[in-house]
Parts: structure tokens; sequence; C-alpha cells
């Protein structure tokens, strides 16, 4: 195995994100090093010792992984948001369009609706509208303090700004779901079209808490 390969060989088992910028930013940092030992065997270096000092001018592999570990960790973050934002209105659009489609009118229901449930239907439903504003908060927040914070800290504080939206998304969807299961679980299956868009909702849900745990995780990846 070359020097540089070997170099890029730690460097890969250092980073932790998406298979696509991970891949990318390897063939990124590939590029640099074979550029820079061309330079060095024109210079007249021999074949190892180019590729050594190429490796050596472009950084401890631990203050790169630092490096490219906080780009990744952003690029998973920017995505989770950008899926918050749009996936979460549209699945409350989608859902309510199917019932109004195949089911009709609440006043279909053959159970009575207590009044506590009412809140916790008024609050899902405001989630609806607060889970993407946050996520638009929190790209304007990443975007504005990518100025003026280092790519660690900035990772971290957008790892935060992710869990709060993803988190009340999940509860939101959480408690609808167990309350409208304590009152009557049919509710939940008002149609088949309204069965399936519930469960894409709760799939939704729990992937984007997933994805906030990935970015999280690339915090604690770059403090370690």
């Amino acid at each position: 195995m070359t020097v540089i390969e070997a170099y890029l060989g730690e460097l890969r088992t250092r980073l932790d994100g998406p298979a696509s910028a991970k891949r990318d930013l390897l063939r990124e940092a590939r590029d640099g090093l074979n550029d820079a030992a061309d330079a060095y065997r024109d210079g007249g270096w021999s074949e190892h010792e180019a590729q050594r000092r190429a490796v050596a001018d472009f950084g401890p592999v631990h203050l790169i992984a630092r490096d490219y570990q906080a780009e990744l960790g952003m690029h998973s973050g920017t995505r989770t948001l950008w899926k918050l934002i749009l996936g979460v209105p549209m699945m409350q659009l989608a859902w309510e369009f199917a019932r109004k489609w195949t089911f009709g009118d609440w006043s279909q229901l053959s159970t009575p609706t207590p009044g506590w449930y009412k809140y916790v239907a008024q609050f899902t439903h405001g989630s609806v509208f607060i889970v993407p504003m946050l996520g638009v908060i929190a790209l304007l927040c990443m975007r504005w303090l990518s100025r003026r914070m280092d790519g660690a800290r900035l990772v971290r504080t957008a790892g935060v700004l992710i869990g709060e939206a993803v988190g009340l998304n999940l509860l939101s969807v959480a408690l609808l779901v167990i309350a409208t299961g304590f009152i009557d679980a049919s509710r939940l299956f008002l149609s088949v079209p309204c069965g399936i868009l519930m469960v894409l909702w709760v799939v939704l849900s729990v992937r984007l808490a997933l994805l906030a745990r990935r970015s999280w995780r690339s915090c604690a990846t770059i403090v370690a």
C-alpha cells in the first residue's frame, strides 16, 4: 500500500457521515495529495519520498479528520432539516386530503371525542407549522453562524437546533398516536389511504430522529 493510500485509509476510518459526501471528501483529498506528490516527483524526489512529503504537507490525519467531520456533520444536518421542512407539512396535507376524500367530515365518527383530546389535536396541528419554522430558523442560524464559528462548534450548535425541531415533531406524532389509540384505535385508520399515510408519518418521524442522532454522533466524533 502506498503512503497516500495508507493515509486515506486512516482518514476514512475516522469519518462518519453520508456515504456520498464522505466519498467526495476523500476524492478531493486524494486529488490534492496526488497533485502535491507529482510536484515533488517533478522536483527529483523518489516516489516514496514524494508521497511522504505530500502527506506531511497535507496535515496530521487527526486534524484533517476533524475538519472533514465538521463538514460531514453540516451536510448531514442540512439534509435532515430539508426533509423536516418539506416532509412534515406534506404528510399532514396528504393525510387531511385523504381523510376528506375517503372518509369525510369528523362528524361521522362513531365514538365521542373527549374535551382533552382537542388540546392534543391542536398541539399536533400547531407542531406541523412550528416544526418547519424551526427548521428554517435552524438553517438560517447555521448559515449565519458559519461565518462566525469554527466547524466543530457550528456542528455542535446545529445538532442542538436539529434535535429540538425533530424532537418536537416526534413528540407531537407520538402524543397523537397514543391519545387516538386510547380513545378509539380505529381513528388511526379511517380509511386505507389514511392508515398508510399515518404509518408513513410515523416512519418519517422516526427516520428524522435517527438522522438527528447521526448528526449528534458526528458532534461526538469531532469532540473525540
